[in-house]
């Protein structure tokens, strides 16, 4: 009940003329943003964020997270429509959503992926709002060691639940560390790769690395593709829309199973992409109607979409009761939080009771606005990739100096945003993933400051970190995840070896 009382003093706080203004204002940018290859969600987020500085937070966390909600929604149009994955998460959303529009059923396809999103993204804000507050009263009881050992395990997820190698995925953590690790030292005074550099005295900015990281280094892969957009029109009509949402009824199974697949790797965090490939694999596999799969199947649409929007929005549950991101965007509007002086966490829930169930409240509010814009406003997204490359990109990164350049007002932050950009080009090109680097940037400060105390609390003792179940538990949990890639690897040569003692 108590959960229930914050809720509507939130969608009081939500229910603003102006909040609803900033959710519209918010979705739009979201789908624009979504629509085109060459941003995201956490790019769109990260490049707009400059732009909150002077709202009060309430308001700028309804604004950037209405975004996210835009850009996991505008995705599926170019996929659908043009075979383009507006996103990553995007792409199993193709398999069966562009057959479906080759077919002359590119409207059906559009509302069963809108309406997958909502139904994925309003699950995990359900579970948001009745776990939140029980997570968050739980952790209260956390140490030092404790959050380091779930920041541990933050860190080691990516290893053993990443589908490249592991090895690169560790790489691109040790560089985040690095980059963590630059300015001042806040427990000894002493200085760290700065190389002489008075502006790194701070160390890097998080939102110039994240703006060069995303927004340059995607438009530099994108002009080095030579990407162009050959899209036809789209029409939305209602006896569509009808016909759609009476097949969607009989595809519950597959929306409770990609809802439960899309909130734990949301939590855990594994991330949308794997999501929604992991659902669209299982509906594949247990569906009555899996041989149509990737030849026009609606179902092969909802899966991977509902999927994607449960895995994106239940990322924010640990971002906000532990700090600990479960996704790049939640990566970035952590960054935020931390900006606006807030700390995220479980004392976030106590002293920032408005804030939190504002938030929560605008979850809903905003998915359903969403909804309804995206159902009347295809159309006229889609009229945006006829826009040629050539004009979108200088833009983009016309918008992305802004937002470097208006963090301290220095052109050092641009020639930085740019290095960034360029590191970020090198990643993709090399195929090493940017979200670990991103999580290690954001959380390497507070996992070497938590490790530090706890090794000062139990003087050097290691075994501080096993002192009790729950560290103990989320510590060895930890060890596994971070050597899984080893035991699977191992796993395979022992069948592989056995099947050849068999065949002699």
């Amino acid at each position: 009940m108590d959960e229930l009382n914050a809720l509507f003093g939130g969608f009081a706080v939500a229910l603003s003329a102006y909040h609803i203004l900033l959710m519209v204002i918010g979705i739009t940018l979201g789908v624009v943003i979504g629509v085109l290859p060459g941003l995201g969600g956490a790019n769109g987020v990260a490049i707009l964020l400059p732009l909150t500085f002077t709202m009060p937070p309430t308001s700028a966390i309804i604004l950037l997270t209405s975004i996210y909600w835009g850009a996991l929604f505008g995705g599926a149009i170019t996929s659908i429509l043009f075979n383009i994955p507006g996103e990553p998460w995007s792409v199993a959303t193709t398999f069966d959503g562009h057959p479906m529009a080759q077919n002359g059923k590119a409207d059906e396809a559009l509302v069963g992926a809108f309406t997958a999103s909502f139904v994925g993204a309003i699950f995990a804000v359900c579970l948001i709002t009745f776990l939140a507050p029980v997570v968050a009263k739980f952790a209260l009881k956390f140490g030092p060691a404790e959050f380091f050992a779930v920041q541990f395990l933050t860190f080691a997820s990516f290893i053993g639940m990443g589908r490249g190698s592991p090895f690169k995925t560790i790489a691109s953590m040790c560089l985040g560390f690095a980059l963590a690790s630059v300015g001042l030292d806040g427990v000894t005074g002493t200085l760290r790769m700065t190389f002489g550099q008075d502006e790194l005295l701070n160390g890097f900015k998080f939102l110039v690395a994240v703006i060069g990281l995303f927004g340059i280094g995607e438009i530099l892969c994108s002009m080095e593709d030579g990407l162009k957009f050959n899209g036809a029109a789209a029409k939305l009509r209602m006896d569509a829309v009808i016909r759609t949402w009476k097949q969607l009824p009989g595809m519950w199974l597959t929306f409770l199973r990609s809802c439960i697949v899309g909130c734990w790797m949301g939590i855990t965090p594994g991330g949308a992409t794997p999501a929604s490939f992991m659902g669209y694999g299982i509906a594949k596999r247990l569906s009555k109607r899996g041989d149509n799969f990737g030849k026009g199947e609606l179902e092969g649409v909802v899966a991977p979409e509902t999927a994607a929007h449960a895995a994106g929005t239940a990322a924010l549950l640990p971002m906000l009761t532990l700090g600990i991101p479960g996704s790049p965007t939640a990566a970035v509007l952590l960054g935020g939080l931390l900006i606006w002086g807030l700390q995220p966490g479980p004392l976030l829930f106590v002293e920032q009771k408005d804030f939190v169930w504002g938030l929560i409240a605008s979850m809903y509010l905003g998915n359903v606005v969403g909804l309804i814009m995206v159902l009347t406003c295809v159309p006229f997204f889609a009229a945006i990739l006829r826009v040629p490359f050539s004009i979108i990109a200088p833009a983009i990164v016309f918008v992305c100096a802004i937002g470097a350049y208006t963090v301290n007002n220095a052109m050092f932050d641009v020639w930085m945003m740019l290095v960034f950009g360029v590191l970020g080009y090198l990643f993709n090109k090399l195929r090493y993933p940017l979200p670990p680097l991103v999580l290690a940037l954001v959380l390497g400060d507070q996992a070497e400051s938590s490790f530090r105390q706890a090794m000062l609390v139990s003087q050097g003792n290691v075994g501080v970190f096993w002192s009790n179940w729950l560290c103990g538990g989320i510590m060895t949990l930890g060890l596994v995840m971070a050597f899984w890639p080893a035991l699977q690897a191992l796993r395979a040569k022992l069948s592989s070896n056995h099947a050849v003692a068999r065949a002699a």
